[in-house]
């Protein structure tokens, strides 16, 4: 198990009955930064793979590596 999957695990289990909208999240992903920019790069990159999900091009590392 990851550090990160405690915080998963607890974003679901407290928020995992709500819909939002990824204008919301988005809201709230800059609220982050402002709050804490030593995270900017690991957001922006969350945020831009949550955007590019359905771009074929776009694949994980894990699945480029095994090319």
């Amino acid at each position: 198990m990851y550090f990160t999957d405690r915080g998963i695990e607890e974003l679901l289990a407290r928020r995992g009955e709500d819909e939002v909208t990824l204008g919301w999240l988005a809201d709230q992903l800059r609220t982050f930064v402002d709050l804490y920019p030593e995270f900017e790069i690991p957001v922006e990159r969350l945020a831009t793979w949550l955007a590019r999900l359905d771009d074929e091009e776009e694949q994980p590392r894990s699945e480029r590596a095994g090319q």
